[in-house]
């Protein structure tokens, strides 16, 4: 068991507006793997597959962060508060809706171990 934090950001894009979101998106990658606690910052988009259900979320980020403090950090950046305040929150943005959850591999009764 880890500290990390796994995320998904899912976005959906305005009518018309995937191929542009995904490239708006694709630029926020190398700054973002850059980041102190940064171990994965993957942008990906839906594929048909017969296996697979399809969603109205077709980019998604796929993040690893180190810990919960380092994905705060990355919250903070103002790169990533401007693409939500000009994409996400703004009229003339290209996202319709964003759906953003964090993970822990940790079970519900994991017994930690105590370092004194």
């Amino acid at each position: 068991m880890t500290t990390r934090v796994y995320v998904l950001a899912q976005f959906q894009p305005k009518e018309g507006k995937e191929a542009e979101l995904f490239e708006v998106l694709k630029a926020l990658e190398p700054d973002s793997y850059r980041e102190q606690g940064c171990v994965q910052y993957m942008l990906t988009r839906q594929v048909y597959h017969p296996s697979a259900s399809r969603n109205a979320y077709p980019i998604v980020f796929n993040e690893i962060w180190q810990d919960a403090d380092s994905w705060a950090a990355h919250g903070r950046r103002k790169q990533i508060q401007h693409f939500f305040e000009t994409q996400v929150k703004a009229d003339s943005g290209l996202v319709k809706d964003v759906i953003v959850t964090a993970y822990t591999d940790e079970g519900y009764e994991y017994d930690k171990p105590i370092f004194e």
